[in-house]
């Protein structure tokens, strides 16, 4: 019965959805036609999203065919506001699919989009009002597409993999939020007034672990670790390093989107896009936070920014755990009530060299996206398949290097080559 208030919520947002978005399919008829659609719309989403509800099952995402229903919902009025600017439905189905294609993030899904949204297009483009057609013709591609695209690429994007529950039982989640909807240089700052303990921006001597022993496992054994390589993990501070990036040529557009839109406005994983940004100087430090009764930091916060305007490139907050006789590091980047977790499982590197990768048959590694609930602190977590990266840590002509190479879908997309010299 608890669930009842905040189901009735979901099904009164979905019925809101599906008035605007049956209004917009019915503007081309009249005021009539417009109220008759807003009121179909309403009807029907709110009834789809009742049963799907209804249906849903504990730590389960709505069906696929509920949300493909309410994308179809969203894209309508979008495509009417584009037929009002003068887009016809060619235009407005290309640029509905490509949308809809680059939100599946998988390169084959990007480019599948805008081949669904053309054919879309041609299937309409000898309908009547042009502002009807255009909310039409967005509703239809995304449906299509999204349609098609569940057909054909069968394994799942994202999984739900608990719902409200406990910090303790995600140990493999950093559960560390942005209190606003920006990130910033000053996160560990913020963090410290909401956690209370000792704060201490730029930490002299610290690593973005305590020590490297806490990484033992069957896999990787601490002893065989050169010194270079544990010294940088536990004296992080100790130590300059220089950026190299080198991303692949198909991601390159997108991630110049994302860039400006989405990480600069956040002050959050703004990775440089080309020598010529890495060139304007970074810089990182360690934030610490050290709680009452405690010796050592119980959080590590590694900032790394531009040397000329303390323009944030990433704010990390790196922990260790263990888990059945292993370690693990959990990196945990903060976001607006959210928190994106890269957990990684270590490795030995012939050499003496360390690998953290996200690529393992164990059940930790991996990439989890988790919203935390503001009032009672409670983790809805999914697991974000498909992304996976790898971070080599070595000595190679008494130089010490790392490599930081990712991937989607097993396709490599950015390397992210350092240089680290003491300071």
């Amino acid at each position: 019965m608890a669930n009842e208030p905040r189901r009735a919520e979901q099904v009164g947002t979905a019925a809101a959805m599906g008035a605007l978005a049956g209004a917009a399919l019915g503007a081309g008829r009249g005021r009539k036609g417009t109220a008759l659609g807003a009121l179909a719309g309403a009807v029907g989403l709110g009834a789809v999203e009742a049963v799907a509800r209804a249906r849903q099952k504990p730590n389960e995402i709505p069906a696929i065919w509920a949300r493909i229903a309410a994308s179809g919902a969203v894209a309508a009025p979008l495509g009417w506001v584009a037929g009002r600017l003068g887009a016809g439905p060619m235009l407005t189905s290309v640029a509905a699919g490509s949308a809809a294609g680059a939100m599946g993030l998988r390169p084959q899904k990007v480019a599948f989009g805008p081949l669904v949204g053309a054919a879309t297009g041609l299937a309409l483009r000898n309908r009547g009002d042009n502002r009807g057609n255009a909310a039409v013709a967005a509703a239809t591609a995304v449906v299509a597409y999204r349609t098609l695209a569940a057909l054909i690429f069968r394994d799942p994007q994202v999984s739900l993999l608990a719902e409200r529950v406990a910090a303790e039982d995600l140990p493999f989640v950093v559960p560390l939020e942005a209190h606003g909807r920006y990130v910033g240089t000053g996160y560990v700052a913020r963090l410290a007034e909401v956690l209370g303990g000792t704060y201490t921006k730029e930490a002299p001597d610290v690593g973005i672990v305590a020590s490297i022993d806490e990484l033992a496992g069957p896999d990787f054994d601490p002893a065989d670790v050169d010194p270079l390589v544990r010294e940088f993990y536990e004296h992080t501070t100790r130590f300059a390093l220089d950026i190299v990036p080198e991303w692949r040529l198909w991601v390159r557009p997108g991630y110049l989107l994302y860039q400006n839109l989405v990480a600069k406005p956040l002050g959050q994983a703004s990775v440089p896009m080309n020598q010529r940004e890495a060139q304007r100087g970074v810089v990182g430090r360690i934030d610490t936070i050290t709680q009452e009764g405690k010796d050592a930091p119980t959080l590590r916060g590694w900032i790394r920014s531009y040397s000329d305007n303390d323009e944030p490139i990433y704010v990390g907050v790196y922990t260790t755990y263990r888990h059945e006789g292993r370690g693990y590091v959990s990196v945990g980047f903060p976001l607006p009530q959210a928190s994106f977790t890269a957990t990684l499982a270590p490795y030995a590197r012939p050499g003496g060299g360390l690998v953290l990768t996200s690529k393992s048959d164990l059940d930790q590694p991996g990439h989890y996206l988790t919203f935390i609930d503001a009032e009672s602190q409670e983790l809805t977590a999914a697991a974000v398949h498909g992304f996976a990266e790898r971070l080599d840590v070595y000595v190679q002509d008494g130089e010490l290097r790392a490599e930081h190479a990712f991937s989607v879908f097993g396709l490599p997309f950015l390397v992210l080559h350092y240089t680290m010299e003491r300071k």
